[in-house]
C-alpha cells in the first residue's frame, strides 16, 4: 500500500480540506457533508417508494432521492439519497431527507429550495444544490403518485 492510499493519510487529508472549507462553508453544510443522514436506496421490491433523479449539467451533480410512503397514512416514513457531487449537494440531499420524514405528501411538496439553502446557510454560488434537492423531492412525490395510479388501474 502506498503512503498516499493509507487510510490515515486519506482521513488527515480530508480533514485538512474540510477544515480549510470552514472559512467558506457554514458549519451546517460541513456537518451534513461529514455525517450525511439517510444515505442509501430502497430495494427495488420495496412497496410505496417514489424516486426522484435529477442532475445539473453545469456542475456535474447528480442526485437520487427516494421516499417511502405509508400507504394508509400517506406520510413519508423514510427517505434515502445517493448523490454524486460537491459537499453542498450532499448536504442538501441529506437535509432534504431529514425534512421529509413524517411529512404528508402535500407538506413534502411545500419544501422549497429556500428552506434548504437557509438551514444550511449555502453560499450564493451553491444555491443550485438546494434547487436540485427541491426538484428531486418533487420528482420523488410524482413518481410515487404515478406508481400508485398504476397499481390502482391494475
Amino acid at each position: 500500500m502506498s503512503l498516499l492510499s493509507s487510510p490515515s493519510v486519506l482521513k488527515n487529508t480530508k480533514d485538512a480540506v474540510l477544515e480549510g472549507l470552514g472559512g467558506v462553508y457554514h458549519q451546517n453544510v460541513l456537518e451534513h457533508y461529514r455525517n450525511p443522514q439517510n444515505v442509501g436506496s430502497f430495494l427495488p421490491e420495496t412497496k410505496g417508494v417514489g424516486t426522484g433523479l435529477v442532475g445539473a449539467p453545469e456542475c456535474g451533480d447528480v442526485m437520487k432521492l427516494q421516499i417511502k410512503v405509508n400507504e394508509k397514512t400517506q406520510e413519508i416514513e423514510d427517505a434515502k439519497f445517493k448523490t454524486f457531487g460537491c459537499g453542498s449537494a450532499i448536504a442538501s440531499s441529506s437535509l432534504a431527507t431529514v425534512l421529509l420524514k413524517g411529512k404528508t405528501l402535500e407538506e413534502a411538496g411545500e419544501i422549497k429550495n429556500s428552506v434548504i439553502a437557509s438551514r444550511l446557510h449555502l453560499p450564493p454560488v451553491k444555491l443550485h444544490c438546494s434547487v436540485l434537492a427541491e426538484e428531486a423531492i418533487q420528482k420523488a412525490i410524482d413518481s410515487y403518485r404515478r406508481g400508485r395510479e398504476k397499481d390502482r388501474r391494475g
